[in-house]
């Protein structure tokens, strides 16, 4: 069983998961919520960053010890180790965080000093609207970068190229540092489709793409242990290493330039 989807730890496991895998407990598992802006999903408590997960996100809590908490996340099913001070009771929310970016603050007045930064993604809980704002049970947040859950992006293309230049970091999901399939998950999530957390993960996501025909825009490109976009025929949009940047490059110099660690082993189209 992939680790990575598999709520078990050395403590404890999901109650389905009995039979399938030894563990000293079984449990049901606790509902929880990110209260933190960003948080660091880890592969052990102290141990370095699997993925990010974000303001809002639902998580199921396996297991709690020493102050860390293992949770599978419910947006991908990645599982990890996030600080116990990250999560907090689930709080239903309403909205999300639409813009590339935003700020949380303790009253609605655009000159007070910032509580939290939030990214694309992150979901709040609307108490109310008074002109620009929206007042939340995390604080206040100009409205205009709220939408409604359920009310999406169209183009996951469009979405990306909000994060140009944004800085390349290994298992970044949000505004501060994204790595190639942190921008496709954020890119696709901001459009309603669902999304794995990894590059392998992700490419069972829609159908193949013949290598004889043209890229369309959304297409996917896999090598092993990346991924980028499409934007058309002849460039494709990507959070890479390389430049250490999201970057727009053409798509035969790309493909040429990572031939050298490694041929393209997929071409998808996501659903």
């Amino acid at each position: 069983m992939d680790r990575r989807l598999t709520p078990a730890n050395a403590r404890a496991a999901l109650e389905y998961l009995r039979g399938q895998v030894d563990a000293p407990r079984y449990v049901a598992g606790e509902a929880a919520q990110v209260t933190a802006a960003l948080a660091d999903l880890c592969d052990a408590p102290e141990s370095m960053r699997a993925r990010q997960v974000l303001m809002g996100d639902a998580a199921v809590v396996v297991d709690r010890h020493e102050g860390w908490a293992f949770v599978q996340m419910r947006k991908d099913g990645y599982c990890g180790y996030l600080p116990e001070a990250a999560l907090g009771p689930t709080d239903e929310a309403t909205h999300w965080v639409a813009a590339p970016a935003t700020h949380l603050y303790h009253e609605p007045d655009m000159k007070l000093r910032e509580t939290a930064a939030l990214t694309m993604g992150a979901q709040l809980r609307v108490l109310a609207e008074a002109g620009n704002w929206a007042e939340t049970t995390r604080g206040f947040v100009p409205k205009m970068h709220l939408k409604p859950l359920g009310e999406w992006h169209k183009d996951p293309v469009a979405v990306a190229q909000t994060f140009l230049g944004v800085p390349y970091l290994w298992g970044g999901n949000s505004r501060a540092g994204l790595d190639c399939s942190g921008l496709v998950q954020a890119a696709m999530l901001a459009c309603g489709k669902p999304c794995p957390g990894d590059s392998d993960l992700q490419q069972g996501l829609g159908a193949p793409v013949s290598e004889k025909a043209a890229l369309k825009r959304g297409d996917l490109v896999f090598w092993k242990g990346h991924v980028a976009i499409a934007m058309n025929a002849d460039y494709l949009i990507h959070a890479t290493a390389a430049f250490m940047a999201v970057v727009v490059e053409p798509a035969k110099a790309a493909i040429a330039r990572i031939a050298g660690s490694g041929p393209v082993v997929a071409r998808r189209r996501p659903d």
